[in-house]
């Protein structure tokens, strides 16, 4: 007895003493966060190259601090914080860089691109750009993907690293769909779903062991789009014909440095030293010491600063899934009311572009934006600019503004509803669980989770489905000025990329987010001359937030999972669990990650 207790109290010290060193490391960090935290504006050199290393930040919708848990990755200092550039802020760096006397040209290596479809797609027009100037952007690759490479295609000159160390990743689109049913018969779950649209697949993972017909077309359909947007960019930048370019994919004839040379894909091979000897010739040094790389989170820090005009077009970011409350990151439904109405009462901002960037979520954190933002409409312009989704509750809360700007990437429409109710009873029984329902009325444990729904609450809760469906048919008819039937027939959930979105009506025009904002301020009679500048809402977090959102969200996927074709099943997983049975849910199955 006496071993037993030394040994449980060895246990606990050791435990105690484990918890305080980690203790002592994370106030080191953490002190040491703040101290490098507002280390001010970068100073820049006099002469430079600008620095548009795709995989040393992240592509965002705002510009944002990094993660600080990212810090706390290893106890040798050894983590890096990687920032978060908003999509508007690398824009403006970049027309910032045209102008400045003291960027040289623009060194882009796309490698490690993070962002959606939509979001390079704008950063590539920016890069277009920022060519008319005179300068000269310059790409360098080592191992392209199908993101990458169409944003190297902006170059002047495309050259590719000679050396054999890795495969080609420039293979075409692929979606991946994951479906649930049979591992969840196998512990006893049975998911009953409640929807409105055939090609609503929203909790189609939880039913079926396999793709719907309709699903299975909208995929086909929405990644035949996409690549005909960008495989039709490359081949044009390359000067090919485009079925010469699908052929080289097809039969993996581009596996090699010395192919994409062979295929006209680029324009030279490159080892170090020879992209060195380039590179200093561009910039008329003879030494790498005097070739001044400046990233472009510096450039950003030091040349995109807020305008100070008395007139104000307010960009209004509805960035991540809708949902009720007032969470901090995600578009939560009370929260973005408040904010809406600032806007509206800021008698300042003369016009207002609402940005999603949203795949949708709840039904009704939906319906109250949208309520707010017809107040705001009714007042001031309101325009529209559409990311990587805009979809299901995000085409909800922003189909009736004036103008709807989309990428040609953008994936839009998915206008339909679902509900969804498991019956864990059977889990019960299989774990010896036994469970005694006593109600004051006929269904009061309806939403117990413990039973399957009878007929009649199968009715009700269809019933409730049909409603919403149809006044979502009925928003979107009277936003776009579109019949009922019209709506309904490009609608039952079905998922559009923004090229043909444009065609069907449920967008208007083809355009970045500078077009969007330009077109809201000619709406409110702004021009250049009023000196009006862009203020985005909602504000950046403080670091203090940051670190306190960081360390109390829950991870979506299990670490183990990442990087692993089974990422998506801890992505279904947490989608399964947030899912409340109450509640009605305008939102895609899950997000799309073209790569």
């Amino acid at each position: 007895m006496k071993d037993f207790v030394k040994t449980m109290l060895a246990v606990i010290c050791g435990y105690l003493v484990l918890q305080l060193i980690k203790a002592f490391f994370f106030m080191m960090m953490f002190g040491s966060l703040l101290l490098t935290g507002g280390t001010g504006t970068p100073v820049l050199p006099k002469t430079g190259v600008l620095d548009v290393d795709m995989s040393s930040f992240i592509l965002g919708e705002q510009t944002q601090d990094a993660d600080p848990t990212s810090m706390l990755s290893s106890l040798d200092f050894s983590g890096e914080m990687t920032p978060v550039i908003g999509l508007s802020d690398a824009v403006e760096a970049l027309k910032a860089a045209a102008a400045d006397p003291g960027i040289q040209y623009v060194l882009l290596r796309p490698d490690g691109v993070s962002g959606g479809m939509a979001s390079i797609e704008e950063l590539r027009k920016a890069l277009a750009d920022f060519r008319k100037s005179g300068k000269a952007v310059i790409a360098y690759t080592e191992l392209p993907s199908n993101g990458s490479y169409y944003l190297a295609t902006v170059a002047d000159k495309v050259y590719m690293s000679s050396n054999h160390g890795g495969t080609n990743q420039l293979l075409g689109l692929s979606s991946q769909m994951i479906f649930l049913k049979d591992i969840l018969d196998k512990v006893g779950v049975h998911v009953q779903l409640i929807r409105h649209g055939k090609y609503k697949s929203a909790g189609e993972m939880y039913i079926r062991s396999a793709a719907s017909p309709e699903n299975r077309e909208q995929h086909q359909v929405m990644i035949g789009s996409a690549w005909k947007s960008l495989s039709g960019v490359m081949a044009e930048a390359r000067e090919i014909p485009v079925e010469q370019l699908n052929a080289l994919i097809d039969n993996l004839e581009l596996n090699f440095p010395e192919d994409f040379l062979k295929a006209g894909l680029v324009d030279g091979l490159v080892d170090r030293e020879a992209l060195i000897a380039k590179l200093c010739t561009l910039s008329g040094v003879e030494e790498l010491k005097d070739v001044h790389l400046v990233s472009m989170s510096n450039y950003v820090a030091a040349k995109v600063t807020p305008a100070l005009g008395r007139s104000h077009v307010a960009v209004i970011y509805a960035d991540g899934e809708i949902v009720d409350g007032k969470g901090l990151r995600e578009v939560a439904g009370d929260r973005f009311v408040q904010l809406i109405d600032e806007v509206r009462e800021d008698a300042s901002v003369k016009a207002a572009v609402l940005r999603v960037n949203s795949p949708g979520g709840s039904v009704l954190a939906s319906v109250k934006i949208r309520a707010a933002l017809d107040r705001l409409q009714a007042e001031k312009p309101l325009v529209a600019s559409y990311g990587n989704y805009a979809a299901s509750g995000g085409y909800w809360i922003s189909s009736g503004c004036q103008k709807i700007y989309a990428d040609e990437t953008t994936i839009t429409g998915s206008i339909g509803v679902f509900s969804m109710i498991p019956d864990f009873s059977k889990v019960a029984d299989k774990v010896g669980v036994h469970f005694e329902m006593v109600n004051s009325n006929k269904h009061g444990d309806m939403l117990s989770l413990m039973r399957p729904l009878d007929a009649a609450e199968q009715a009700y809760m269809q019933a409730s489905v049909e409603d919403i469906y149809e006044r979502f048919v009925n928003l979107v008819a009277e936003g776009r000025s579109l019949t009922p039937e019209r709506v309904d027939e490009i609608a039952q959930g079905r998922v559009w990329m923004g090229s043909d979105a444009l065609g069907i009506g449920l967008v208007d025009e083809i355009g970045t987010l500078q077009d969007a904002v330009a077109y809201a301020a000619s709406l409110a009679s702004l021009t250049e001359a009023d000196n009006y500048s862009v203020v985005a809402y909602p504000r950046q977090l403080s670091f203090m937030e940051e670190l306190l959102y960081s360390l109390n969200k829950k991870d979506e996927v299990p670490s183990i999972l990442l990087g692993t074709p089974f990422e998506g099943f801890g992505k279904a997983v947490r989608t399964f669990q947030e899912t409340d049975p109450a509640r009605a849910y305008a939102r895609l199955p899950y997000a799309f990650d073209i790569r």
